[in-house]
């Protein structure tokens, strides 16, 4: 088990939540925690389960509760709320939030997916 944060705030205008452990501050955007939510709806339920979130770029977070002493579950706006984010668990979102945020760009751009849900293309049939 991981310690507990000393401190978690949720700065709504530029919509980022800052952990701050004894040794180490983390600050997530929005989306940053969305597309990396430890759901089974995003990381399946084994390896190669994945699912890939695109359209995430504005998704805003609606509500943050404890969820035991060991976690917080996070509610966005586009309905989704079933990751519990232990406090182990977003240790290892800072420390690797930047090669994974890349690694999530590399796949977007492998899929021909975007961020902006504004530019996504649904293919309804074919003619």
């Amino acid at each position: 088990m991981h310690e507990a944060p000393k401190k978690i705030e949720f700065h709504r205008r530029s919509q980022e939540l800052e952990v701050i452990f004894s040794q180490q501050n983390y600050r997530f955007s929005a989306e940053f925690l969305r597309v990396h939510s430890p759901s089974a709806e995003v990381k399946g339920h084994g390896p190669g389960q994945e699912v890939l979130q695109h359209g995430k770029q504005h998704v805003a977070i609606t509500d943050i509760e404890a969820n035991g002493h060991y976690a917080i579950r996070i509610t966005f706006d586009d309905g989704h709320d079933s990751g519990i984010y232990s406090w182990a668990y977003l240790a290892e979102l800072g420390q690797d939030q930047e090669s994974l945020w890349q690694c999530y760009l590399d796949k977007l751009a492998e899929a021909n997916l975007n961020r902006d849900p504004d530019t996504q293309v649904v293919k309804i049939f074919d003619m």
